[in-house]
């Protein structure tokens, strides 16, 4: 499928398409290769882990390069990366749980006798209250959780919650960022002084992540029912509720950046990747493990927002939170391949088949995932530090549909590890994944995540040594026990609850927790959605074609000429395949089915057709030009409405003149401007107002041109379209020669045009200028001009009387009165009144 957003001639565009190929079904895995599969997965976790005991430990990290650890101060600084080292040995705290889950009982509970042991939180260094959260304190609960289980099948009788009692420590010397007036806590802590006072050297920032402040629930939440006291539950909940306060209320989507004081947005763009990812993440998640309704409502309120504006299948697009159909980038980051993991713990599984398979066709084109790829697959950010997110997706998009596609493609990521990140001393991470170089690095979250995830994938049930589905696993994996549901926390606070008036399609949520054999009885289902993804991102994949016989002729239509108001040419679209939308903001989306298609050879136009389009488009983009301005100038208004205007890529550029274009507007005839006027006489000498459509914009200039029109103003027919919600529009030529058009052409959306058509309808002569930008009066008018309006102000209050020269030399004293009356005392009015008779000439 193709699909092609277009502003009729195509400002942007996302672009697809869907082939359907045959192929055959996923055969079954045999249980002798899944078991080689599980093996080799622990061969690689002991190859990583062993390592880090070895060389690293007890720091942070390893460095798998140099076979060394990172401390941090001794190595050269990354920047905010290193906010997640605290001197606590990350890498071991992470990884405790994931040897549990491995069966590796006896080295978990040598590795909880370490942390015991060797690791002091006491330690006077700034660390990210996020990753600290998520890494640290997840990995003490996730290793707790573990531990008590094992003492209860009568292992580890030795332990007396060490590990909750650590976890307690950590969250006391994590609660001073909390101390802000909104709840949101300050990204940064010192571990021994807070964030108060010069000796924490922290507590200065003013802005945090959406997912800082909102991915503390579950950590938080369970601490607090570990241990019976409800204070860090409450603080949690009441970070979420500020954000939940703050959302667009219009399009309730949440920024990437708030600033923690205030509430204020400091980034507007809205996606679900790096800087909200596991906010949405963890309003679904605290719902399972808290089972409070409010956090359901909150997460399925967000969700219908992000398929509504931010998911264009199988694409994630960031958007503007008060704008949501204008595209904030035309990248995505890694980070999003979480998301259609918690679609399927959601119950959404036919986006998150389409996703993944995005995702999967883009990691075989570079072998790993690039950390942000273009909307054409292309590499926009080109490390890959080992991420497990698309590891976790694939792990439970086979849990929900058991299809063994998905064993395949966790063969694929064990293959690319092993043979791209593999090195003596550990994995390292891709510095680029286009050359394959490597970075000193292997961060905590390799051994957190990814092998937890590929192990579930190859495992058998029997290989268990418990039940995965008592826990819920956070969004660094750890885990922690369903049964905290019912643990008393009768004091923290209730959720604030103002969803009043909101109301929700249920049946976008009816399918939470879905049986998917009764959703979708074809076994080919995941496979017919997976194809036609398939072949959109690896154009490279030869695909069956038919050729066009010259003696066919050209093609049925161009992209040049197509005019999306031509019946003929939405029939023509229509044999090749091809579907037109008409979006609210005024574009124009194209989608294209090939197999919708008449005949192969249609099929083929029909690709053609979309590929011109493209270029098309991505040529007219490269023209970008800035807004204009139409400027009301003839009384009332004198230049105070300025009415932002596109520009035309074909004409007169306004920016090149010192004066832009002025004159008197007139209403063509026909309003469409698609044939010659028939008040010609009167357009001549005038600027032209046109309504959009029927044609292109260049034959409407055409017409007002040799009517002897000064300039032209196209005013948009879908009703209710604004600049203000509405991305820029500029208007393309007709894919000709268009050097014949002279004049201005500049185009309104519906709001702005309506100003225009209801002055003229209210004072009948209504002259406005044209121009590259708004003019200063004192600029705009003559001096002659100027004198005959006058300005008083008193108080903030602005009269401005326009004279005619006969009304002056007439009714000079009735004018004034009149405004004296409504506005002034009358003693300020003889000063103005003596300087103005003093300038007139009788």
């Amino acid at each position: 499928m193709w699909m092609l957003h277009s502003a009729t001639m195509l400002p942007a565009f996302l672009l697809l398409f869907f082939m359907g190929t045959s192929s055959r079904l996923s055969e079954a895995m045999s249980r002798d290769e899944k078991n080689k599969l599980r093996n080799q997965v622990l061969e690689m976790f002991d190859h990583a882990y062993q390592n880090y005991m070895d060389h690293a430990y007890p720091a942070d990290e390893l460095m798998p390069l140099t076979c060394r650890g990172r401390v941090r101060g001794l190595e050269p600084s990354r920047g905010d990366v290193d906010d997640a080292l605290g001197k606590f040995s990350l890498t071991l705290i992470d990884t405790l749980d994931t040897l549990a889950l491995l069966n590796k009982t006896a080295e978990f509970e040598k590795a909880v006798r370490r942390v015991v042991t060797d690791v002091r939180l006491d330690n006077d260094i700034v660390v990210s209250v996020f990753e600290t959260n998520i890494r640290v304190l997840g990995g003490l609960l996730g290793g707790h959780s573990m531990a008590v289980m094992l003492k209860e099948s009568g292992r580890m009788l030795w332990y007396q919650d060490e590990l909750l009692h650590m976890a307690k420590d950590l969250g006391l010397r994590l609660l001073p960022a909390f101390n802000t007036s909104s709840g949101l806590p300050y990204p940064r802590v010192n571990l021994r002084f807070g964030v108060r006072g010069p000796e924490t050297r922290t507590g200065t920032e003013t802005d945090t992540c959406t997912a800082c402040a909102g991915t503390i629930i579950l950590e938080f939440a369970a601490l607090s029912r570990f241990t019976g006291d409800p204070t860090f539950e409450a603080h949690a909940r009441r970070a979420l509720d500020f954000l939940w306060e703050k959302r667009q209320r219009n399009s309730n989507l949440v920024g990437t950046t708030i600033n923690i004081h205030s509430g204020e947005w400091v980034r507007r763009d809205s996606g679900v990747g790096a800087g909200i990812d596991s906010y949405y993440e963890y309003l679904l998640k605290a719902y399972i493990l808290l089972g409070d309704d409010q956090f359901l409502q909150r997460f399925n309120t967000h969700y219908a927002s992000i398929m509504k504006y931010i998911s264009q299948p199988p694409l994630l697009l960031d958007v503007h939170i008060h704008k949501p159909l204008l595209p904030a980038r035309t990248w995505m980051d890694s980070l999003l391949a979480f998301f259609p993991g918690l679609q399927v713990l959601k119950g959404d599984i036919r986006p998150a088949i389409e996703t993944h398979e995005m995702l999967y066709q883009v990691t075989k084109k570079h072998n790993f995932l690039p950390e942000a790829f273009t909307t054409d697959f292309r590499v926009h950010w080109a490390q890959h530090p080992l991420r497990p997110e698309f590891a976790e997706s694939t792990y439970f998009l086979y849990k929900a549909t058991r299809d063994p596609y998905y064993l395949e493609v966790g063969r694929t990521i064990l293959e690319n590890l092993n043979r791209f990140a593999r090195v003596p001393c550990g994995f390292a991470a891709m510095k680029d994944v286009r050359t394959g170089s490597h970075e000193d690095r292997m961060d905590s979250f390799f051994l957190a995540e990814m092998f937890k995830y590929l192990f579930l994938l190859f495992a058998e049930e029997e290989d268990l040594p418990f039940n995965v589905e008592d826990y819920i696993f956070t969004t660094e994996a750890h885990l922690l026990p369903l049964s905290l549901s019912t643990a008393s926390n009768s004091q923290a606070p209730t959720l604030v609850n103002n969803m009043a008036g909101e109301e929700l399609d249920d049946s976008n949520f009816e399918w939470t927790c879905p049986n998917t054999r009764l959703l979708f009885p074809d076994p080919a289902f995941p496979r017919n959605l997976r194809e036609p993804i398939r072949s959109a991102v690896d154009k490279s994949c030869p695909h069956p074609t038919t050729h066009r016989d010259p003696g066919m002729g050209r093609p049925p239509l161009r992209a040049q000429d197509f005019m999306a108001n031509n019946p003929e040419h939405l029939e023509l679209l229509r044999r090749m395949g091809v579907s037109l939308i008409h979006l609210k903001d005024g574009r124009v989306q194209l989608v294209q089915h090939a197999t919708q298609a008449v005949s192969a050879v249609a099929a083929e136009d029909g690709m053609r057709f979309m590929q011109e389009m493209m270029e098309l488009s991505s040529q007219q983009q490269k023209e970008q030009l800035p807004p204009r301005a139409v400027q009301i100038i003839s009384p009332p208004f004198f230049g105070r409405v300025v009415l932002t205007a596109g520009p035309a890529q074909f004409g007169m550029d306004l920016s090149k003149s010192s004066s832009g274009v002025r004159g008197f507007v007139t209403i063509a005839e026909p309003y469409n401007g698609c044939s010659v006027l028939s008040n010609g006489e009167i357009v001549a000498g005038r600027i032209a107002l046109l309504q959009r459509g029927q044609c292109m914009f260049a034959e409407k200039a055409r017409h007002i041109q040799k009517a002897g029109a000064i300039g032209g103003i196209v005013i948009d027919d879908n009703e209710g379209s604004s600049s203000d919600t509405a991305p820029l529009f500029q208007m393309a030529g007709d894919g000709r020669n268009t050097d014949d058009v002279t004049l201005p052409l500049l185009f309104l959306f519906h709001k702005e045009g309506n100003i225009l058509l209801e002055a003229l309808k209210e004072y009948r002569e209504v002259e406005v200028l044209l121009s590259d930008k708004a003019r200063d009066r004192g600029e705009m008018l003559s001096e002659t001009e100027y004198e005959k309006m006058l300005i008083f102000e008193e108080g903030g209050t602005r009269c401005i009387i326009y004279f005619h020269s006969f009304l002056i030399i007439i009714l000079p004293f009735i004018t004034l009165s009149l405004c004296v009356y409504n506005f002034f005392p009358f003693p300020l009015l003889f000063p103005y009144f003596l300087t103005w008779m003093s300038r007139i000439h009788i």
